[in-house]
């Protein structure tokens, strides 16, 4: 959410952020709102300063002697007037936050304008692609032919964008889970939290799920309940109205949960395979930390998802997203793209993002600072530290090998024991 106060004193600005992101927002209805809202609410202060002032000499009337019916009868049709015109600034204010609500935030200077993700631009590279000798396959044959992954069952219990992984796949997934767990806490100084993968509708708002992206979601029928998009949104509330300390930033927080989404907008894209599923494993991480040090701690952040995948000899490249292809929630964001053979691309297996204060005045999570003690709102982070079924998708195309097994990396193999995926 943005500070209503800079919308209504930098209307020039908050109008090319629009145009920036190229977003249909309607800026004018948000200032029509505004202007009602702070003239209702004059009207009620206005109102009730009568109120008071009616009170006041209704009670020296009645204290000197006087009959004080007919101004009493005057304050109680006073009264009435207030509740009506508190019932209406109560029906602006909430029609006002809920357009809040549905705004984009701003955007960091060094982020790219463009229209969609032709405009992004790539910042790093790291490791080759393979060269193979053989026509390299897909990993949905691989895993066909492997046993590893069965589609028509996935399907069969649940429906499309559903896959069941037996043995050997069912071994990598956990495997990797557990590697990336172990590299964040470990080296990179997360806290592991396990939190639930059903939250309420505060909670969803909170980093901007809803309302503007409650299609993309699964919602329970008979309860304030929905399944997590990403383990960003747990961890992030983990401090949902509460002021914290500055001496206790940055927090850095790390969950592994599966995750789902309906992928609303997606059909007939990426229908093959395990590349766009309902449901997902992935590792998050989120940070809580000053305005000052989130940028740094965007670089850290970073840093860990790249190491992720360095560890496991993957070549991926790093891009920022443009202005029309970053998410609504935040400020600046890093893709990090592995290779994939069979599509002879890179492909999203983590983003990295800066929200700034946006999601905390959601959230009403603030800070004291050390000096003046004042508050002021935490800066959030959060990143795929990294998604576990992409992974495993990607180490089956780049580890494949002509007889159709599957090596195993090498940091990996503590986590499986195997060296080698092969039918048996």
């Amino acid at each position: 959410m943005l500070d209503p106060k800079w919308i209504r004193e930098k209307l020039d600005e908050v109008r090319e952020l629009l145009r920036k992101r190229r977003h249909s927002f309607n800026l004018d209805a948000l200032i029509s709102l505004e202007s009602a809202r702070r003239e209702a609410l004059a009207a009620v202060e206005d109102l009730k300063a009568k109120r008071n002032e009616g009170a006041r000499r209704v009670g020296e009337l009645k204290k000197s002697g006087a009959d004080a019916s007919s101004l009493m009868e005057e304050m109680r049709l006073l009264g009435e007037r207030v509740k009506e015109l508190d019932l209406k600034l109560a029906g602006i204010e909430e029609e006002f936050q809920g357009q809040l609500l549905l705004m984009p935030n701003k955007l960091h200077e060094s982020v790219p304008e463009g229209d969609d993700e032709g405009a992004n631009l790539e910042v790093k590279k790291w490791g080759r692609p393979a060269e193979f000798k053989f026509e390299p396959k897909p990993h949905w044959e691989l895993g066909e032919s492997l046993g590893i992954m069965d589609f028509e069952r996935g399907v069969r219990l649940a429906q499309s964008r559903f896959t069941v992984l037996k043995g050997a796949g069912a071994r990598l997934e956990r495997g990797l889970i557990n590697f990336m767990l172990d590299l964040h806490t470990t080296k990179h100084g997360y806290k592991e939290i396990m939190p639930p993968i059903l939250v309420n509708s505060a909670t969803m708002r909170g980093t901007g799920q809803l309302p503007k992206f409650a299609e993309d979601q699964f919602k329970c029928v008979n309860d304030d309940l929905w399944l997590i998009p990403t383990a960003e949104v747990p961890l992030t509330n983990l401090h949902y109205g509460e002021i914290l300390n500055e001496s206790d930033l940055p927090l850095r927080y790390t969950a592994y949960t599966p995750c789902f989404r309906r992928e609303a907008g997606t059909y007939g894209k990426d229908m093959r395979g395990m590349l766009r599923q309902h449901q997902f494993d992935k590792v998050e991480l989120v940070k809580l930390c000053t305005p000052e040090s989130s940028y740094h701690e965007l670089d850290l952040l970073l840093g860990a998802a790249e190491e992720t995948l360095q560890l496991l000899e993957l070549p991926y490249r790093v891009v920022v997203l443009s202005s029309g292809d970053i998410g609504a929630a935040a400020c600046k964001t890093y893709d990090i793209e592995v290779w994939l053979p069979s599509q002879n691309c890179y492909r999203e297996i983590s983003s990295c993002s800066n929200c700034e204060d946006f999601q905390a005045r959601r959230m009403g999570t603030r800070y004291k600072t050390k000096d003046a003690g004042k508050t002021r709102f935490v800066h959030t982070l959060n990143g795929s530290g990294i998604a576990v079924g992409r992974c495993l998708i990607a180490i089956m195309e780049n580890f494949q090998r002509e007889d159709g097994s599957i090596e195993v990396p090498a940091a990996l193999r503590p986590y499986v024991g195997m060296e080698r995926v092969k039918v048996d």
